[in-house]
Protein backbone atom coordinates (compact mmCIF):
# COMPACT_ATOMS: atom_id res chain seq x y z
CA UNK A 1 0.00 0.00 0.00
CA UNK A 2 0.98 3.30 -1.22
CA UNK A 3 0.64 6.54 0.94
CA UNK A 4 -0.05 9.82 -1.16
CA UNK A 5 -0.16 13.05 -0.22
CA UNK A 6 -3.01 15.28 -2.25
CA UNK A 7 -5.38 14.61 -4.92
CA UNK A 8 -4.90 11.59 -7.29
CA UNK A 9 -2.78 13.25 -10.83
CA UNK A 10 -5.19 11.21 -13.06
CA UNK A 11 -8.80 10.64 -11.98
CA UNK A 12 -9.85 7.86 -14.31
CA UNK A 13 -11.95 5.79 -12.92
CA UNK A 14 -12.15 7.58 -9.51
CA UNK A 15 -16.17 7.94 -8.58
CA UNK A 16 -17.34 11.99 -9.04
CA UNK A 17 -18.53 11.94 -5.26
CA UNK A 18 -14.82 10.72 -4.54
CA UNK A 19 -13.59 13.58 -6.50
CA UNK A 20 -16.04 16.25 -4.89
CA UNK A 21 -13.75 15.17 -1.76
CA UNK A 22 -10.93 16.06 -2.45
CA UNK A 23 -11.97 19.54 -4.21
CA UNK A 24 -14.15 20.21 -0.78
CA UNK A 25 -10.56 19.45 0.87
CA UNK A 26 -8.67 21.43 -1.60
CA UNK A 27 -10.87 24.25 -1.56
CA UNK A 28 -10.60 24.44 2.56
CA UNK A 29 -6.88 24.09 2.21
CA UNK A 30 -7.28 20.77 4.00
CA UNK A 31 -3.81 18.87 4.13
CA UNK A 32 -4.59 15.20 3.73
CA UNK A 33 -2.97 11.49 3.05
CA UNK A 34 -4.60 8.99 0.85
CA UNK A 35 -4.23 4.96 0.48
CA UNK A 36 -6.41 3.79 -2.84
CA UNK A 37 -7.21 0.46 -1.80
CA UNK A 38 -10.31 -2.09 -2.73
CA UNK A 39 -13.38 -2.18 -0.69
CA UNK A 40 -13.00 -2.99 3.38
CA UNK A 41 -15.96 -3.85 4.75
CA UNK A 42 -15.04 -4.56 8.40
CA UNK A 43 -13.11 -2.91 10.58
CA UNK A 44 -10.13 -6.09 10.44
CA UNK A 45 -10.14 -5.25 6.53
CA UNK A 46 -9.54 -1.85 7.21
CA UNK A 47 -6.48 -2.53 9.59
CA UNK A 48 -3.91 -2.79 7.24
CA UNK A 49 -4.78 0.68 5.83
CA UNK A 50 -5.16 2.48 8.89
CA UNK A 51 -1.36 0.96 9.83
CA UNK A 52 0.05 2.25 6.61
CA UNK A 53 -2.21 5.69 7.44
CA UNK A 54 -0.39 5.67 10.64
CA UNK A 55 -3.91 6.74 12.19
CA UNK A 56 -6.32 5.77 14.76
CA UNK A 57 -9.19 3.22 12.70
CA UNK A 58 -12.36 5.01 13.22
CA UNK A 59 -15.72 3.07 13.29
CA UNK A 60 -18.59 5.17 12.04
CA UNK A 61 -21.90 4.43 12.34
CA UNK A 62 -24.90 6.38 10.98
CA UNK A 63 -27.85 5.69 13.53
CA UNK A 64 -30.96 7.08 13.96
CA UNK A 65 -34.37 7.56 16.48
CA UNK A 66 -36.90 4.49 16.09
CA UNK A 67 -39.01 7.60 14.38
CA UNK A 68 -36.45 7.89 11.74
CA UNK A 69 -36.70 12.08 12.47
CA UNK A 70 -33.02 12.32 14.21
CA UNK A 71 -29.82 11.20 12.41
CA UNK A 72 -26.91 10.88 14.05
CA UNK A 73 -22.78 9.55 12.78
CA UNK A 74 -21.10 8.60 15.87
CA UNK A 75 -17.55 8.29 15.09
CA UNK A 76 -15.37 6.01 17.76
CA UNK A 77 -11.74 4.41 18.40
CA UNK A 78 -12.44 1.35 15.74
CA UNK A 79 -11.21 -0.49 19.15
CA UNK A 80 -14.12 0.91 21.28
CA UNK A 81 -17.20 -1.29 21.72
CA UNK A 82 -20.76 0.55 20.86
CA UNK A 83 -23.27 -0.24 23.61
CA UNK A 84 -26.74 1.25 22.23
CA UNK A 85 -27.92 1.57 25.50
CA UNK A 86 -25.46 3.48 27.22
CA UNK A 87 -25.24 5.36 24.02
CA UNK A 88 -28.85 6.18 23.63
CA UNK A 89 -28.53 7.35 27.20
CA UNK A 90 -25.68 9.93 27.04
CA UNK A 91 -27.56 11.84 23.92
CA UNK A 92 -30.81 11.92 25.45
CA UNK A 93 -32.47 9.83 22.82
CA UNK A 94 -34.00 6.48 23.08
CA UNK A 95 -33.92 3.39 20.85
CA UNK A 96 -31.28 4.09 18.71
CA UNK A 97 -30.91 1.80 15.51
CA UNK A 98 -28.40 1.43 12.58
CA UNK A 99 -30.03 3.72 10.25
CA UNK A 100 -31.84 2.44 6.98
CA UNK A 101 -29.21 2.52 4.19
CA UNK A 102 -31.82 4.32 2.16
CA UNK A 103 -31.18 7.09 4.42
CA UNK A 104 -27.05 6.72 3.68
CA UNK A 105 -27.41 7.58 0.18
CA UNK A 106 -30.16 9.89 0.82
CA UNK A 107 -28.68 12.37 3.00
CA UNK A 108 -24.92 11.94 2.49
CA UNK A 109 -24.69 10.32 -0.62
CA UNK A 110 -23.10 7.37 0.81
CA UNK A 111 -23.53 3.96 0.23
CA UNK A 112 -23.15 0.97 3.60
CA UNK A 113 -19.42 0.22 4.11
CA UNK A 114 -17.98 3.55 3.28
CA UNK A 115 -19.95 5.64 5.95
CA UNK A 116 -17.60 8.42 6.73
CA UNK A 117 -17.56 12.77 8.19
CA UNK A 118 -16.83 13.60 4.73
CA UNK A 119 -20.40 12.55 3.73
CA UNK A 120 -21.66 15.41 5.91
CA UNK A 121 -20.49 17.51 3.42
CA UNK A 122 -23.58 16.39 1.21
CA UNK A 123 -25.64 17.27 4.13
CA UNK A 124 -26.78 20.35 2.73
CA UNK A 125 -30.18 20.66 5.09
CA UNK A 126 -27.83 19.47 7.93
CA UNK A 127 -30.25 16.79 9.55
CA UNK A 128 -27.11 14.40 10.46
CA UNK A 129 -25.93 15.51 13.84
CA UNK A 130 -22.11 14.30 14.16
CA UNK A 131 -20.65 13.06 17.62
CA UNK A 132 -17.14 12.27 18.04
CA UNK A 133 -16.59 9.89 20.57
CA UNK A 134 -13.66 12.21 22.96
CA UNK A 135 -10.86 9.66 22.72
CA UNK A 136 -10.70 10.59 18.97
CA UNK A 137 -9.79 14.19 19.84
CA UNK A 138 -7.10 13.30 21.51
CA UNK A 139 -5.35 11.59 18.17
CA UNK A 140 -3.32 13.29 15.91
CA UNK A 141 -4.64 12.19 13.02
CA UNK A 142 -8.14 9.86 12.34
CA UNK A 143 -8.66 8.17 8.86
CA UNK A 144 -11.70 8.43 7.07
CA UNK A 145 -13.11 7.53 3.41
Amino acid sequence: MKLITGRPADSTGKLAKELRCYDFLDALNVPYQRIDHEAAMTMEACAAVDEALNATICKNLLLCNRQCTAFYLLMLPGEKTFKTSAFSKQIGSSRLSFADPKYMEEYLDITPGSVSVMGLMNDKENRVQLLMDEDLLKAEYFGCH
